[in-house]
């Protein structure tokens, strides 16, 4: 038996229910648990997965403690051969199971997958204070060093983070595993569409979709969309779907959506949304936003956004970061722009949408996680 284990993130996330456990369900015998944060995802999008409710609610309230409590629970009701820890605060309880374990004689592993560079995030991403901020950041890269030399494996979602996390220098490589967020495509689901060239009579469709903040251009995807909606014979139509946790700024954008029903829809609240609802959103756009703001916790990442549009063959809109760009170049997927600048950022879209040479060979099987499947199998095989 093996729980995947999360607090914020849904019982239906694409990292941990879509690609790890449909990695897990592919081994004989394996009985795969998933627990985290509360989805209105159907019994048969779960097919062979056993779901649990760690969290419903807002991010910072008592339920957080409430989720720790649900946790230890379901470790000592399931007594998992394996658990998969997808988030930094369930490791004190998980390295306690584990202790607890070499008492009783009872080998107890566990499988630390990194997602994002935690304590980066916490120290410059404003959501603290100060000195608030410089102790989380310290607990979370205390905890974390902890962990992974009691950890079975430590998986990273970013080649990055192998330079960026100083407790992985004292690992060795074998335990340490670079698994991208890269497109997983579900039971079923069609190849990706033909994307013919919009006619200059029709709306050019814009997506932009996933975490809805300031440091990920929400912003300069609406300027964008402004410029490019007085520019394009047939108007412009952004689509911003995903979910946004800064209260003041969903209240903006739904009033700005009332205010411009002509070119912006919107589709985000609080909780995440299904990412089937994305998946569809992708598959009927014109061109994929990343206007992402150059800063510390995010430029040296490829967002999962990027593997799925790549995937599904979509254009995508980049700004100038090579990490990014390079990618794209290689199999002519979209354009680099400067987003600061969205009159000419408009014009650079216009002009790509009227010569439209994208995707020559097809959607890039980089951009798949079946690569990835192949290394998590290989891990899961040498301790399961």
């Amino acid at each position: 038996m093996v729980l995947l284990a999360s607090v914020l993130k849904p019982v239906d996330d694409t990292r941990m229910r879509g690609k790890f456990a449909e990695t897990l369900l592919a081994r004989p015998g394996v009985q795969v648990h998933v627990a985290g944060r509360a989805a209105a995802a159907t019994a048969e999008e779960f097919g062979g997965v056993h779901r649990h409710r760690l969290f419903a609610g807002a991010r910072l309230s008592l339920g957080r403690l409430l989720a720790q409590y649900r946790y230890w629970w379901l470790l000592g009701w399931l007594r998992p051969a394996l658990v998969v820890v997808h988030a930094p605060e369930l490791l004190p309880l998980t390295l306690l199971w584990q202790g607890l374990g070499r008492v009783l004689g009872q080998r107890r592993q566990f499988i630390y997958d990194i997602r994002e560079n935690y304590a980066l995030n916490v120290r410059t991403q404003q959501v603290y204070g100060g000195g608030l901020r410089r102790v989380l950041a310290a607990g979370l890269r205390w905890v974390e060093g902890a962990a992974a030399q009691q950890a079975a494996a430590v998986i990273l979602a970013e080649a990055s983070y192998a330079d960026e996390l100083p407790f992985l220098a004292a690992l060795p490589p074998a335990r340490v595993l670079v698994l991208e967020n890269k497109y997983q495509p579900q039971p079923g689901e069609p190849p990706p569409p033909a994307r013919p060239a919009p006619a200059p009579t029709e709306p050019l469709r814009l997506l932009y979709s996933g975490t809805i903040s300031e440091l990920n251009g929400v912003h300069e995807a609406l300027a964008l969309a402004a410029a490019l909606h007085g520019r394009w014979p047939g108007g412009a139509r952004l689509t911003v779907v995903g979910c946004c946790q800064q209260p003041a700024l969903l209240t903006e954008l739904q009033a700005l959506a009332a205010q411009h029903p002509e070119w912006l829809t919107l589709r985000a609240g609080a909780a995440p949304v299904p990412h089937a609802e994305i998946v569809n959103e992708i598959r009927r756009t014109h061109f994929g936003l990343l206007p992402y703001r150059p800063h510390p916790s995010t430029w040296r990442c490829r967002p999962t956004k990027l593997f799925e549009y790549l995937a599904q063959g979509l254009p995508v809109l980049l700004p100038p970061n090579a990490l990014w760009t390079d990618l794209a170049t290689a199999h002519r997927a979209g354009i680099s722009l400067n987003f600061e600048d969205a009159p000419a950022a408009a014009a650079a879209v216009q002009a790509a949408a009227t010569a439209w040479d994208f995707y020559p060979a097809g959607p890039p099987p980089q951009a798949s996680w079946a690569s990835e499947d192949k290394k998590l199998g290989a891990l899961l095989d040498t301790l399961l």
